[in-house]
C-alpha cells in the first residue's frame, strides 16, 4: 500500500474538481484557456485539503521512529530510593515495543517533492496568471495582441502593489543587521506575504460561514420559512431579470444601429460580424434582414464607430448575453423549487401517505424513481425525515462551530492543552491507530474549508462575482474564485496544523515537523508576525460569529438600499407578497399549457386511429386504380386493333405521381371569400355543394350558380 493512497486520492480529487467545474462552467462555450486555469486551480487546493491527513499520519510515524531510536542509545535513568535501597529502573519517556508503519505511509522524499509542485504552481496561478487570464477573458478585443495589451494594462496597478508590499518587507529584513538575506529567507518571506493576506480573509469568511451553515439548515428544516424565503428570492430574481432583459434590448439596439451604419465592404465588418455571432439567435434574425444591400463608404461622409468603441460593445454585448441568460435559467430552477415547497406543504396534510406533484416531471421517470424513490418514499422523506435530519445535522454542525471558536482561541496554549482538536489527535498519537488520526484530520480540515469554500460560493459583489450553479457562471467568476481557492488553502492548511499543534513555530515543541510545514519554511524570519498576528488574529473569529448571530450584516445592506430577507421588515412583507403573486400567476400559465398539451393528446388518441384508418383506405384505393390502368394499357398494347371508338371508353391513369398531386389538389381547392355574410350556424339552410366552416369556404359550382346574384 506504499503511495497507493496518495494516488488514489489525485486521481478521486481530479474528478471532483471536474465534477465541480462541469456544474458551474459551460465546457461547450467558454474558452478553453479558462477552463483549464479554473480546473487546475481548483484540482490543486482540493488536492492539498485530502493530501495533509496523509502527511500528518506519515509524520507521527517519523516521531515514533525517532523517539525509539533516542530511546534505545540514551541509557534509562537510574533513581535509587534511599528508604528501601531499591533501585527503580524509569524509561524518560513511554515508547512503543514496535512502530507499525500506517496503511497510508508515504516513502521519504516523495511529499516534500509533492508539495513544493503543488504549493508553488498554485502560488504562480493565483498571483500571476490567472489575473492576467482574467483580464484577457474579459476583454473585448477582436484579436489577441489587443486582448494580451488590455490585461497588461488592468494588471499594472495589480503588480505593482505586490512589489509595493514585497519591496516593504525587504526594507525591514534589511534594516535589521541579525538578519542575513539569502535566498531561502527571501522565499519565507513571500511566502509569509502570501500567508498573511490569506489568513487575513480566511477569518472573514470562516467568522461567516460558522454560523451561516449550521443556521441554513435549521432553517431549512421548517418548510414555512423556506417557502417564504423563496417568494421573497422570486420577488427579487424577477426584478433583476426585468432589468437584464432590459438591458439586453438596449445593448441589442446599439448593435443594431451599429451593423446598419457598417456595411459588408467596410474593413470594420468583421468586427462586427464577431459580435453578433454572440448576441441571441433571434435577434441575429432580426438583424440580418436589412443587411443585403452593398454601399460604398467612401462616397458618403458618414461617421463609423472606432475599433475601440467596438471592443466595448463587444464587451458590453458579452456580459449582457451572459447575464440574460443566467437569470432565465435561474428563474425557471426557482420556480421549480417554489412549486417543489408548495407541494410539501400540501402534501402534509395527505392521508394517502403518498407524494402527489402538480405537475408532471418534465423527464420520464428512472429506475430509481420506479423501484426505490416511490411516492410513499418521497412521501416519508419530505414530509416527515428531512426535517428531522436537518435539525440533527443542524446541532451537530453548530457543536463543530463551538470546538472550533474555542480552538482557535486557545490553540497557542501547550502546556496545558486546551484545543479540542490537538487533545483528539494526541490521544490517537498515543495508541498509534493512524486510521482514526487521518479521519480526525480530514473530517476538521474538511468542515473548516466547507466553512471557508460554502461563503466563497455563496457571497456575491453585485453582477460582478457570481458563482451560479447550472452552468451558468462567466469567465471572470471562474477564474476569480481560481484566484481566491489558491489564496485561501495554503494559510487554512497552516492554521488547521497550529490547531493540532504539529506547527512548530505556534507550539514551540521539538517534534518531527510535516513536509508541508518544511516547505513553508520558518516563520521566525518576520517574529512579529509569527508571534503576533498568526496569534491573535484569529481570536477576532469570536466577534465576526456574534455580528453573523445577530444578522449585522445583513441589517447594515438592508439600511444601504441592498434588499436582503429580514422577517421584520415592511419591504420584506411586500416583497413576500409580490412573490407570491407571481408564483400564482406562473402556475396558472403552466396549468393552461399542460390542460392544452392533454387536450391535444386526447384528441390524437380519440381521431388518430381514424385519420390513418382513412389513409389507408386512401392509398388502398389509389393502389386499385393504378393497377386497374395498367391492366387496361396493357390489355391496349397487346391488342392494337382493339376498337376505342366512343361507344367504348379507354381507362387510363397518369404515371407520373406529382401530376396526379397537382390534379387532386386543383379539384379540391376552393376560394375563400372573405366578402360574404355570416354564415347560418344550420348547416342544412346550406345548398349543396358549398361549405361554409371556419374561414366559409366556397365550392367552384356555388359559386357559379350564383355570379349574377348581385346585379
Amino acid at each position: 500500500m506504499s503511495g497507493a493512497a496518495l494516488g488514489i486520492e489525485i486521481v478521486v480529487v481530479f474528478f471532483l474538481a471536474l465534477f465541480l467545474l462541469h456544474r458551474y462552467g459551460d465546457f461547450r462555450k467558454q474558452q478553453r484557456m479558462v477552463l483549464f486555469g479554473t480546473l487546475l486551480a481548483w484540482y490543486l487546493c482540493f488536492l492539498i485539503v485530502f493530501i495533509l491527513p496523509l502527511d500528518v499520519s506519515t509524520t507521527i510515524y517519523k516521531q515514533c521512529v525517532i523517539d525509539r531510536e533516542q530511546h534505545a542509545a540514551t541509557p534509562a535513568t537510574v533513581l535509587s530510593n534511599q528508604t528501601s535501597g531499591n533501585s527503580t529502573v524509569l524509561p524518560t519517556k513511554s515508547i512503543p515495543k514496535a512502530c507499525h508503519k500506517p496503511w497510508s505511509y508515504i516513502p521519504n522524499g516523495i511529499m516534500p517533492v509533492f508539495w513544493r509542485v503543488v504549493y508553488w504552481t498554485s502560488q504562480c496561478l493565483t498571483w500571476l496568471l490567472l489575473p492576467f487570464m482574467q483580464s484577457y477573458a474579459r476583454s473585448g478585443g477582436f484579436s489577441i495582441t489587443s486582448k494580451i495589451k488590455t490585461a497588461l494594462i488592468e494588471n499594472a496597478i495589480y503588480y505593482g502593489t505586490y512589489l509595493l508590499i514585497f519591496g516593504s518587507l525587504l526594507i525591514y529584513v534589511a534594516v535589521h543587521p541579525e538578519l542575513r538575506l539569502n535566498w531561502y529567507e527571501l522565499q519565507t518571506i513571500g511566502i509569509t506575504a502570501a500567508n498573511t493576506w490569506g489568513l487575513f480573509l480566511l477569518v472573514l469568511l470562516m467568522g461567516y460561514g460558522l454560523v451561516e451553515i449550521p443556521r441554513s439548515y435549521w432553517d431549512n428544516s421548517h418548510h414555512g420559512h423556506l417557502l417564504i424565503k423563496t417568494y421573497f428570492k422570486l420577488a427579487k430574481l424577477m426584478t433583476e431579470k426585468a432589468d437584464s432583459e432590459e438591458n439586453l434590448e438596449d445593448v441589442m439596439e446599439e448593435v443594431r444601429k451599429v451593423s446598419e451604419s457598417i456595411k459588408y465592404n467596410h474593413p470594420l465588418r468583421k468586427n462586427i460580424d464577431t459580435i453578433l455571432r454572440k448576441c441571441p439567435v433571434d435577434y441575429q434574425e432580426k438583424m440580418g434582414r436589412n443587411m443585403d444591400d452593398y454601399e460604398d463608404f467612401d462616397d458618403k461622409r458618414n461617421t463609423y464607430p472606432s475599433e475601440k468603441s467596438l471592443a466595448k460593445l463587444h464587451k458590453q454585448t458579452i456580459y449582457a448575453v451572459q447575464r440574460h441568460n443566467r437569470t432565465r435559467v435561474q428563474w425557471q430552477m426557482l420556480l421549480e423549487e417554489a412549486f417543489h415547497l408548495e407541494d410539501v406543504a400540501k402534501n402534509e396534510t395527505s392521508s394517502s401517505r403518498e407524494f402527489v406533484h402538480s405537475f408532471a416531471p418534465s423527464e420520464p421517470p428512472g429506475w430509481f424513481s420506479r423501484y426505490l424513490y416511490t411516492p410513499a418514499v418521497e412521501w416519508y422523506w419530505e414530509c416527515l425525515l428531512k426535517q428531522w435530519f436537518y435539525r440533527v445535522l443542524a446541532v451537530v454542525l453548530s457543536l463543530f462551530s463551538v470546538a472550533v471558536v474555542w480552538s482557535e482561541c486557545t490553540f497557542f496554549s501547550t502546556k496545558p492543552v486546551l484545543s479540542l482538536f490537538a487533545v483528539f489527535i494526541q490521544l490517537a498519537e498515543r495508541d498509534y491507530n493512524y486510521l482514526y488520526i487521518e479521519m480526525a484530520c480530514f473530517i476538521t480540515i474538511f468542515f473548516l474549508c466547507t466553512c471557508v469554500y460554502s461563503t466563497v460560493f455563496r457571497i456575491r459583489v453585485f453582477n460582478y462575482y457570481y458563482l451560479a450553479p447550472h452552468h451558468q457562471t462567466d469567465a471572470y467568476s471562474l477564474q476569480f474564485s481560481g484566484m481566491l481557492f489558491c489564496r485561501l488553502t495554503p494559510p487554512l492548511c497552516l492554521n488547521f496544523l497550529g490547531l493540532i499543534h504539529m506547527d512548530s513555530a505556534i507550539s514551540h515543541q521539538a517534534k518531527q515537523q510535516t513536509a508541508y510545514t518544511s516547505i513553508m519554511g520558518s516563520m521566525r524570519v518576520l517574529s512579529f508576525i509569527a508571534d503576533g498576528f498568526y496569534i491573535y488574529y484569529p481570536m477576532l473569529i469570536v466577534l465576526l460569529c456574534i455580528a453573523t448571530y445577530f444578522s449585522l450584516g445583513t441589517r447594515c445592506l438592508n439600511l444601504l438600499g441592498f434588499q436582503q430577507f429580514m422577517g421584520d421588515n415592511e419591504l420584506t412583507s411586500d416583497l413576500i407578497d409580490e412573490g407570491k403573486e407571481l408564483l400564482r400567476r406562473e402556475r396558472r400559465k403552466r396549468q393552461r399549457t399542460e390542460d392544452g398539451e392533454n387536450r391535444r393528446r386526447e384528441w390524437r388518441e380519440r381521431y388518430g386511429n381514424r385519420e390513418q384508418s382513412g389513409a389507408r383506405s386512401v392509398q388502398q384505393s389509389e393502389m386499385k386504380e393504378t393497377n386497374y390502368s395498367d391492366t387496361a394499357n396493357t390489355n391496349a398494347n397487346t391488342n392494337p386493333n382493339t376498337n376505342t371508338g366512343p361507344g367504348r371508353p379507354k381507362y387510363t391513369r397518369t404515371s407520373s405521381q406529382a401530376e396526379r398531386d397537382c390534379i387532386e389538389l386543383l379539384e379540391d381547392a376552393e376560394p375563400l371569400d372573405f366578402n360574404a355574410d355570416v354564415p347560418t350556424d344550420d348547416p342544412l339552410g346550406a345548398e349543396t355543394g358549398s361549405r361554409h366552416t371556419g374561414g366559409r369556404y366556397l365550392s367552384m359550382s356555388s359559386s357559379r350558380s350564383r355570379i349574377f346574384d348581385d346585379v
